[in-house]
């Protein structure tokens, strides 16, 4: 999995003309912490991937560091307005934000002032990804990947796409689509995973690009026709992925969380320590997986050479 999403990734950056980006990294001394209550920001609306991981986290986080856990839904612009919260917000680790990849590398690349810059916060710990699929209602005009593009290629950008926003992971497997492809849809961004789904299950949008867990909390509804994963994806096995059908694609989205840059090296090894109790947890991991979800665990030095 490591290896499919480092795919995706790359991708992302030759896709916006990037070369490389870095994480920054600072070291200070801070003692007894924490000593008060900890606001874990998720930049994305309530009911999403990442709000919905968090909130299980929170009861075992509060445990694992004896203090409370306050969730924050900061919401806006693919993750940016979070992220500019979280990089505004003093280093001493009383604030921590959910980081997705590769919505944080993607904002400050495409965006003239998205808030903050990535070098701006220090990946703390991941804990999850989520491949990407395309999907349709099964009462939909195409029931196969060859229909859905060769309809595309017809009637260019007739076909209304949905996505959790713009220049997150599934804008980002939107654009590589079209790009691999040479069809043109019409891409209609939301607010977040959770309104998306909504949109399309409403109607709203031809087809929609989701996260694996609402592929499978959906699967009686839907087509899946393609995973962005390099083999067929064990919760969906009968889904066809993009790579099997000639397409050399695969898109998924990485979960973790950050603190600002110059959080002391001390305090990021106490967090680190309380999302690995809760993450390897055999009862978290088995609600992860079972929604959908492919479980990660990398602390902070991995994370960052991930």
């Amino acid at each position: 999995m490591n290896i499919q999403i480092n795919r995706f990734t790359a991708a992302v950056l030759l896709l916006l003309g990037i070369t490389g980006f870095v994480f920054a990294n600072g070291e200070a001394e801070n003692a007894q912490f924490p000593a008060k209550n900890i606001t874990y920001i998720v930049p994305f609306n309530p009911g999403g991937q990442s709000d919905i991981t968090a909130q299980y986290q929170k009861e075992m986080l509060e445990a694992a560091l004896g203090v409370n856990v306050v969730i924050k839904n900061i919401s806006g612009a693919g993750g940016a307005v979070g992220w500019s919260t979280l990089a505004a917000a003093n280093p001493d680790g009383y604030t921590l934000s959910g980081n997705n990849l590769p919505h944080i590398i993607a904002q400050p690349l495409v965006k003239d002032d998205p808030g903050y810059q990535t070098e701006q916060l220090e990946p703390l710990y991941m804990f999850q990804t989520t491949p990407i699929g395309l999907t349709v209602l099964k009462n939909s005009h195409w029931g196969n990947l060859d229909e859905f593009l060769s309809y595309a290629k017809a009637h260019p950008g007739e076909i209304t796409v949905g996505g959790s926003g713009t220049y997150t992971g599934h804008h980002i497997a939107y654009l590589m689509l079209q790009q691999l492809t040479g069809a043109e849809f019409t891409y209609i961004p939301s607010t977040g995973a959770a309104p998306s789904v909504a949109n399309f299950l409403g109607g709203h949008t031809d087809a929609l690009f989701a996260n694996s867990n609402d592929l499978v909390t959906h699967n009686a509804e839907i087509i899946v026709l393609g995973m962005g994963t390099e083999e067929r994806f064990g919760l969906l096995p009968d889904a066809p992925t993009f790579m099997e059908q000639g397409i050399d694609m695969t898109a998924g989205i990485d979960r973790g969380v950050c603190v600002p840059q110059g959080t002391p090296a001390d305090v990021i090894a106490v967090l680190e320590d309380a999302f690995r109790k809760v993450c390897t947890d055999p009862e978290f991991m088995a609600k992860m997986e079972d929604m959908g979800m492919v479980v990660q665990n990398l602390g902070a030095a991995e994370y960052k050479a991930y």
